[in-house]
């Protein structure tokens, strides 16, 4: 708990009234496995939405998808823009990742895990499209809060046994 919550929270308590009655209502409805769960569904669609469109059948890489590696995106680092390695390859373990990184988040089933894959996919997302920056920060936000805090207790994780403090929405003593 920081400093100024503490020097607030009896100060709060003895003015009463809408105060307390606030923060009771943000505590009801901001529960912090709720929060925590609200964070792994809106981290997870973006990347399910475009790891579905990747895809013509089970394990089969749509032709769209290679030819996007291959042809459009490019990495932009000093000195380039760069074609990607083996866009095949590139392609279809994006596609993999998309779709089964989000999937883990939504069951918060190897929540952590999951949560630094997409930070990883989506720094290699930043280096193919820079101007989405603003985009890509608000993912990478959430994915290392993921990290960090873990899924809470409305995962799998949870029922599986990730019961620290951190993992359940409460500061470790």
């Amino acid at each position: 708990m920081s400093s100024v919550i503490k020097v607030l929270d009896p100060a709060i308590a003895q003015a009463g009234g809408p105060f307390v009655k606030a923060r009771r209502l943000v505590e009801k409805f901001a529960a912090p496995s709720l929060v925590q769960l609200l964070l792994r569904l809106a981290l997870a669609v973006p990347f399910w939405k475009s790891g579905i469109l990747k895809w013509d059948g089970f394990l089969k890489l749509g032709d769209v998808a290679i030819t996007l590696f291959t042809d459009e995106f490019m990495l932009h680092l000093p000195g380039g823009p760069y074609p990607f390695p083996a866009p095949a390859v590139v392609a279809f373990l994006s596609g993999c990742g998309e779709v089964a990184l989000p999937v883990l988040l939504v069951l918060g089933l190897g929540t952590r895990f999951a949560a630094i894959g997409l930070v990883l996919m989506t720094c290699v997302i930043e280096l193919t499209v820079p101007d989405g920056w603003p985009v890509h920060l608000t993912w990478l936000a959430m994915a290392m809060a993921i990290a960090a805090w873990g899924p809470g207790r409305i995962s799998v994780d949870y029922f599986l046994g990730d019961r620290s403090p951190r993992s359940q929405g409460r500061a470790a003593a």
